[in-house]
């Protein structure tokens, strides 16, 4: 069964309370209600097909507590698609009915079970293998990976058929399972690390208790690894891991060897050639072969890999987008899934959440970048998977700067072999804009209006500089308590190049609760008017307004300068 919290998702108040006992069951999973319909859930969402497919195509579980067929449907287009299969559920309103739908060897009968014992009903499972056997022999758990999915299916039909079996090697999982064994059989479930060619009769299940271990940088490491496994006569289906020493932490190679391969990759403290650093790594393995380079070793039992060193830590910088959690990007949503430590100022961890117990929240005040990004640094280093969170775009007067400048100025090693990302979020101009319309639709300046980092002499002759090249303008950090005065000097500024008539939007928590827009004009916009949550936009020569049909004014910068084309 996939280890990945489900998605529980509900279309109405009517659901709460079952999903939340659901919930007891699976406390990572967060409850996805309906914008304006569900109130009290984890997350919202707008719209029910769009997010039912973006978390099946995220490989995510999915607990829907609706009629199964609206499920169907709405999937339906996707399953002609290759690729991962999730477990999707489809649950009653009130509890009383459990439908496995999708997913049968990513362990949806068990999650089925596991549902329907909570709910105290009966799972209406229909898999004839798991109804007569008990268990689901192309489901191995986890720790152990099935040979070839259509011999196994050929496999379970002769024993529905009432062939009778028996188990070689170690099946710890199918000691309590209804199946008609016989030590004289001629079929045979066969269990272990050796690579070998499936008979007409033979169901291959591998234990993944092989661990390739490697010293020191490899050309085709892939290839290399298969190469040696197969002089071992060990299966490939067997690999868990690749273990390297940590001075290969930042090899590219190395992560594309894992990902091509299939594994998991962990790094441990250098100790050798790889013999010694398998010995030192996996202590109860049996080396099989070994190089000075690499080395195969193999467990008795599946391999705990999370036991195994360290992984390469991460540190993702991210932008939440303006707070709406529809503007917020898919990989951003991702990013906040799996990150074990969250960075950042209070108010915007707080916009990033839900989050899960087992994520450990770092909230500072707003003026600690620079202790933020080394904070971050020193976890990652862990091999921790991190994350500083930023509003709108990192990159934008916002935290990526911040983890750059830190890991510039640093000469800690382990700081630089962190996997460093940047993803990006829609930044606070851009959500104004659009909400406007397109203010920004030609050449535009964004500057911050805060001298904490500049000197204001520096910010005025910016300011006068991108007025007289008739660049749309926009406006952060407008105005505080500490800078009351110099709004009123950038207008000046501004005006200068500028006539009253000049468009100016006003966006205050643009994307938020309360959110307000706001279209003025340079004549008459005053500091009164603007606080440090406003956006500020200053249109060009050439910007436009034109009355809504709805009510307001749609406001653009054309995409032309000077004379129309025609």
């Amino acid at each position: 069964m996939t280890s990945t919290a489900p998605a529980i998702v509900i279309l109405g108040p009517g659901s709460l309370a079952t999903a939340r006992r659901i919930q007891q069951r699976y406390p990572e999973a967060l409850i996805h209600g309906l914008a304006g319909r569900v109130e009290g859930g984890d997350r919202q969402y707008l719209e029910f097909g769009a997010t039912l497919r973006e978390l099946y195509q995220q490989n995510t579980p999915i607990i829907v507590l609706c009629a199964a067929g609206i499920v169907i449907r709405t999937l339906a287009p996707l399953l002609l698609e290759k690729g991962v299969e999730p477990p999707v559920l489809a649950v009653a309103e009130d509890g009383s009915a459990v439908v496995p739908l999708l997913g049968g060897l990513g362990g949806v009968n068990v999650m089925a079970r596991e549902i329907a014992a909570m709910l105290q009903v009966a799972p209406a499972i229909t898999t004839s293998g798991e109804l007569r056997f008990g268990t689901c022999l192309l489901n191995p758990p986890s720790g152990y990976s099935l040979g070839d999915l259509e011999q196994g299916k050929r496999f379970v039909s002769d024993l529905l058929a009432g062939e009778p079996v028996r188990i070689e090697g170690a099946a710890p999982w199918l000691d309590q399972a209804q199946l008609p064994q016989d030590p004289q059989a001629r079929r045979t479930i066969h269990v272990g690390h050796a690579e070998r060619e499936a008979s007409a009769h033979e169901l291959l299940i591998y234990p993944r208790s092989v661990a390739v271990v490697v010293s020191a940088e490899m050309a085709d490491l892939p290839g290399a690894v298969r190469a040696a496994l197969q002089q071992a006569k060990v299966a490939l289906q067997s690999l868990a891991c690749l273990v390297a020493a940590d001075t290969l932490m930042a090899s590219a190679a190395l992560r594309e060897a894992a990902l091509e391969l299939g594994v998991a990759l962990r790094f441990v403290a250098t100790t050798g050639d790889a013999a010694s650093l398998a010995r030192s790594s996996v202590p109860t393995v049996n080396i099989l072969s070994a190089t000075d380079n690499l080395a195969i070793a193999v467990a008795a039992q599946p391999l705990d890999v999370a036991q195994i060193g360290r992984p390469r830590g991460r540190l993702a910088v991210i932008g939440l987008g303006p707070g709406a959690a529809e503007l917020m990007v898919p990989a951003v949503k991702a990013e906040l899934a799996r990150a074990t430590d969250v960075l950042g100022y209070e108010t915007y961890v707080r916009m990033a959440g839900p989050f899960r117990d087992d994520q450990v929240l770092h909230c500072t005040d707003n003026r600690e970048e620079m202790q933020r990004a080394r904070h971050a640094f020193e976890l990652a280093a862990q091999g921790r998977s991190v994350i500083v969170v930023s509003s709108g775009d990192p990159g934008v007067f916002a935290m990526a700067a911040a983890v750059l400048e830190a890991l510039h100025e640093s000469s800690d090693p382990t700081w630089h072999q962190v996997d460093l990302e940047i993803l990006p979020g829609v930044s606070a101009s851009l959500a104004t804009a659009a909400q406007a319309g397109a203010p920004l639709g030609h050449d535009f300046c964004v500057m911050s209006l805060s001298d904490n980092l500049k000197p204001w002499s520096i910010i005025e002759k910016r300011l006068d500089l991108a007025a007289e090249a008739d660049l749309a303008l926009a406006f952060y950090n407008p105005i505080s308590r500490a800078r009351p005065w110099q709004l009123g000097r950038a207008l000046e500024i501004v005006a200068q190049h500028r006539t009253p008539e000049t468009p100016v939007v006003l966006g205050r928590d643009i994307g938020r609760p309360g959110q307000t827009l706001r279209v003025t004009t340079l004549g008459q916009l005053t500091a009164e008017q603007v606080d440090m949550r406003t956006m500020v936009l200053i249109g060009s020569s050439t910007t436009c307004v034109f009355p809504r049909a709805s009510g307001g004014n749609w406001v653009y910068t054309p995409r032309w300068y000077g004379i129309k084309p025609a």
